[in-house]
């Protein structure tokens, strides 16, 4: 990790990024330091920026599967509904029910509400589960990484004879 002067706090709160310095830390101008130290710098700032881009994606990672946790507990809580049902409370309720309508409605009413209670949490979990996202930021870090090592090439036709 690069020291703590140089890790920033992303805009949503995630934490701690190394980044590069856009100016050295040292009043040493560049024409004056030798080809080895330029070499040494270099490496020292692709590994702070490999060691960025791996902390930005495992940040993201963890936040993303913060929110699918979250959308599984709502699913969990539909299926325990859905199949299990408290079947005693449920079967007290029909026959609560049936003291005031006929017996097929009292438990047809019990059993809309287990279909209702079971709906609700479903739908809980799927807009839960629906706000996972790439980890974009990431992506496109990847990406200008990328394009900044690829050599820059002219694209005039070049005439080979």
């Amino acid at each position: 990790m690069s020291s703590p002067k140089h890790e920033r706090t992303g805009p949503d709160g995630v934490g701690a990024v190394p980044y590069l310095p856009l100016s050295s830390d040292d009043d040493v101008v560049a024409s004056e330091q030798s080809l080895g130290k330029l070499v040494g710098d270099a490496t020292q700032h692709v590994s702070t920026l490999i060691r960025a881009e791996v902390e930005l994606a495992k940040s993201e990672v963890v936040a993303e599967a913060k929110k699918g946790v979250k959308g599984a507990i709502y699913f969990l809580i539909a299926l325990v509904i859905g199949l299990y049902s408290s079947f005693f409370f449920f079967f007290f309720l029909g026959e609560l029910l049936s003291e005031f309508l006929q017996r097929w409605a009292a438990f047809l009413i019990v059993f809309g509400l287990m279909l209702a209670t079971t709906a609700v949490a479903g739908f809980l979990g799927y807009r839960k589960m629906k706000k996972i996202k790439a980890p974009e930021r990431t992506i496109n870090s990847f990406k200008d990484t990328a394009a900044a090592f690829k050599p820059h090439r002219d694209d005039s036709p070049a005439d080979h004879s």
